[in-house]
This record gives C-alpha cells, structure tokens and sequence, in this order.
C-alpha cells in the first residue's frame, strides 16, 4: 500500500503538469489531440470531442499533443514518407505536388491536397511501418497547416502553453506546503516517534520500525523524546527493552544491548519531529519561503554538479521513491512535504533552456520571435539530442548518488 501511494503520488504530479499544458492549450485556441500520463504504446485509450485520452505503458511521464510544433517542410515529409514511397512507388506524384507547395510556402495550396494524399497512403499496400511513418506525415501536414497549429501562434500564447505544466507544479508545491502548515508541519523539536531505523543497530535487531511510538524504556514511562534518550544513555552498555505503541497495540521490543556512540549509549534510531499548526497567513508565506528555498538550493545543486557535494543534492527517480516511502511510514504529512518538493524540483528541471524540456520550447519561441522565422525541425531535433544526453548525464549522476547512498551505513 506504501508503494502504491508513492507511485500515485508520482503519477498525479505528472498528471497536473500536463493538465496546465492541457488546459492553456484549450485556453488560447490550441486545441490538443491527445492526452496522456505515461508514454504509447497505449494500454488504454478513448477519444472524446476529437482529442485521444489513453494511458501509456511506459510510466516514464506524460505527453499532450499540441498540434503543428513546428513548420511543415518539404524535406520532412519526404523524410516521413521515405519507406511508402520504396514500397508503394504510385504514391510519389501526389507526395511531389504537396512538397512543392510546401517549398514555395504555399501552405493552403498544400493543405487542399491532404484529402487526395490521405486517400492514396490508405489504399496503397504498404508494411506496418511505412503506414505508421506515412500516416504520421499526413497527420503533421494537416495539423501543420492549420490554423491552430502552435508555431503559427503569437509568441504570447505558445510561452504560455508551454511555461503552465511547470506553473501547475508550482502552484501544487505551494498548495501542499501551505496545507502541511496548516494541518502540522515538523518542527526542530522532536517527539517520541521514531522517523528512521539505523540499519546493523540494536533498535533494527529488535525490530523498531519507523511510525513506532516509543512509550517505555525498561518498563518506565516516558512521553518525550528527551526522557527517552536519558534513559537509554543511562543504560550503560546493559540490555534495554524499549516498548512501543504501533498501530494502536502496544508492542515490548528486546531486550538489546546498547550500543556505544562517542561518550554516549545509543539504540540506534532517529526521532520524528513534533508536528505545529499555523494560521492561513503565516502558513501561506512559509510555503512561498519553502518553494524560495527549493529554488535557490536547486541552482546551487546544478552549479556543483561535477563536484562532489553538488552530486549530493541530486536525486533519481529511485531516490525519490525510497525517500517518499520512509516519509509515508513516518506520517502522511512528512511524505506531503516530500510530495511539494518532488513538484516543486519537476517544475525547475523542466525549466531548463534545454530541448526537449520545457524551458527549450520557451527560449525556442523567444528566438523565432527575434528572428521573426520559423526554426526548421531539424535544428530542433539537433538541439534536443544535446539536451538528451545533458539530461541523461544528470539522470545518471543521480542514480549513481542513490544507489552508492544506499548501501549499510
């Protein structure tokens, strides 16, 4: 149950994301074609008011399809059309006639020749995937030349469907924090519940778990973290029994040895914090003063990368399930925290001037607007293969963090 509310938490964080891309679309006039969480092939799918809602099988994130991202050009789709033309050769007088309105710029004498090419692609005999190939060509073409198509949009509109999927996890972010405020945030001040087990410990040997409330060492009461810990270190080295309340039973752990840790006798775990509550006001600007922080320690992450320390702020997708889970078994509102920092560090990465993030398609738009010129599709494909591998290389830095972090400590 832990793992699946970690995923969904996930999941849903991609889901708004691509609803504000999905919503300002709609908004401006760009009406999407598809939407969906994850990527195709498509594990299910329906289609409503002429847009395709499904949810893809690969859980890597989400797509809408915007229609017309880029300028139709001739090359393109010869490129699409490159392997229906080898198998089916009947089909190149119709594919000349359009490449040659799409070179001289004549965009609406191409479009009037859609209905003929879509019609001659569906008849020919063609393989699998020179009519996947072909059929995308045609359905670019259409959607390239119309008059919703994003790169015939002011630049107002395409920065604006662009900038709200990361808009969308900023506002979630700051929802969250300001909820968590109000309902208790941790504080500095820790309580008498255990938020983490030091792994090869006497607590871990006995069987302490994070979410246990200890309410008694050696029989003798304690209701703070603070008697707790006077009555362990008062140990001396002797076998302690610790007793906990877990999930409303109360549960006698040991007895375990103590175990030394500089001048002091420990057991081995790490208190949670005392939860406080907070006016609406007071919750709202902690919130915008955490999404600040998540800001500035995010750009402090990415100018360390390649040292050490940077690398040490980072974190994959594997660390952030494992951080998420030990948060949920310590308190819901510990995993919510994680929850807003996880949309609060979607929306800064996709923020980067990088293709095919986000921040990419903004800084893209604001250069065809100085130029007053549509970039062609392979400036932005040559673009988004540097972009890749950038995201890769900070992808794997992380994982590499994560995992050599994971080990026995």
């Amino acid at each position: 149950m832990i793992w699946l509310t970690v995923i969904l938490g996930l999941v849903l964080l991609v889901f708004l994301h691509e609803l504000g891309h999905f919503g300002v679309a709609l908004a401006v006039g760009m009406r999407p074609r598809a939407f969906y969480i994850g990527f195709p092939p498509a594990v299910a799918k329906i289609r409503r008011r002429g847009i395709e809602f499904g949810i893809g099988a690969i859980p890597l994130g989400g797509y809408v399809r915007i229609p017309g991202m880029h300028r139709p050009a001739g090359s393109d789709l010869e490129a699409f059309m490159g392997q229906a033309l080898q198998e089916d050769p009947s089909l190149a007088p119709a594919v000349q006639r359009v490449r040659r309105d799409l070179d001289a710029g004549e965009l609406e004498a191409a479009r009037t020749q859609l209905p003929e090419l879509r019609r001659q692609v569906d008849a020919a005999r063609l393989s699998r995937g020179a009519r996947r190939s072909a059929s995308r060509a045609v359905r670019e073409l259409d959607e390239g030349t119309g008059s919703d198509a994003y790169w015939r949009q002011a630049t107002w509109k395409r920065i604006a469907v662009i900038a709200a999927g990361p808009l969308a996890n900023v506002l979630v972010a700051f929802v969250i924090f300001t909820g968590v405020y109000l309902t208790g945030a941790p504080t500095s001040q820790p309580s008498n519940e255990v938020a983490a087990v030091t792994a090869h410990s006497p607590a871990a040997a006995a069987g302490l778990q994070p979410g246990d409330r200890v309410i008694a060492v050696d029989g003798r009461a304690a209701k703070t973290f603070d008697s707790i810990s006077r009555l362990i270190r008062g140990s001396g080295g002797r076998a302690i029994t610790v007793t906990v309340d877990r999930g409303g039973r109360s549960v006698t752990l040991g007895p375990r040895r103590t175990m030394r840790l500089g001048d002091r006798w420990i057991w081995g775990f790490e208190p949670a914090s005392t939860l406080a509550s907070y006016p609406l006001g007071h919750s709202a600007g902690l919130a915008a003063s955490d999404c600040w922080k998540v800001v500035t320690g995010t750009f402090a992450a990415f100018g360390s990368l390649f040292h050490r320390h940077g690398q040490t702020q980072l974190t994959s997708t594997v660390g952030i399930v494992r951080v998420s889970a030990a948060a949920l078994k310590v308190g819901f509102n510990y995993y919510l925290q994680i929850v807003g920092l996880v949309s609060m560090s979607l929306a800064l990465l996709n923020l980067l001037p990088l293709l095919p993030l986000d921040g990419g398609h903004i800084l893209f738009s604001v250069i065809e607007a100085v130029r007053r010129r549509a970039l062609a599709r392979e400036v932005y494909e040559r673009v988004s293969v540097i972009g890749f591998a950038l995201i890769i290389l900070i992808w794997v830095i992380a994982l590499q963090h994560d995992l050599g972090s994971s080990g026995p400590g």
